[in-house]
């Protein structure tokens, strides 16, 4: 009898304990999420500046982003006839890079024509090894999915706002933005 009351102490205690892992590993995913979508707003906020700054205020921002990140040789050179260059310059590796950069207000978007333009400047015309699209909004599905196709690197509000805080570069263009991304118009409080 002592043994029967012994197991059953035991299987309850182990059925407790089941149950207090399982809600801590819910607990934890939650937490995760929450923590990821308070970073992701957290990096859009430290880009309140971005909107206050002029286009070319925008461009020579993501030269010094891409200087601080090892990139040689960096150069703004947007203006009238720039043909979808606004930045020049070397990766640490060697590849030439070129960047358009694109200052919208939150709430709008950069749709597949403006991609579609870049993408017929920057290796025909600046022979780059990977164009860079940087924008201060979203980016559409058709301009994503256009993009992907076509290797081109985009970073959006999102990803400009890790970029701004810390996060490499070279780690940026690693990403799918083939599927990143949530390809919505920001709202004016977001």
């Amino acid at each position: 009898m002592a043994v029967l009351l012994v197991m059953l102490a035991a299987l309850a205690a182990g059925a407790v304990i089941a149950l207090l892992v399982r809600a801590g590993r819910r607990e934890s995913r939650a937490e995760a999420v929450r923590l990821a979508e308070d970073a992701r707003r957290q990096a859009r906020r430290s880009l309140e500046a971005v909107w206050t700054i002029n286009d070319r205020g925008f461009e020579d921002y993501i030269a010094d982003l891409c200087r601080r990140d090892g990139c040689n040789g960096v150069q703004r050179v947007g203006g009238a006839g720039d043909l979808g260059a606004d930045v020049i310059g070397y990766l640490p590796d060697g590849r030439k890079i070129v960047v358009q950069c694109k200052r919208y207000a939150k709430n709008r978007s950069v749709g597949s024509r403006d991609i579609q333009t870049f993408n017929g400047t920057a290796r025909a015309e600046h022979k780059a090894d990977l164009p860079l699209f940087v924008a201060s909004c979203v980016f559409t599905g058709p301009a994503r999915q256009f993009a992907a196709r076509q290797h081109l690197a985009l970073i959006d509000i999102d990803l400009l706002g890790f970029w701004n805080s810390g996060t490499a570069l070279s780690s940026l263009l690693a990403l799918d933005i083939g599927r990143s991304g949530t390809n919505r118009k920001l709202t004016l409080d977001d």
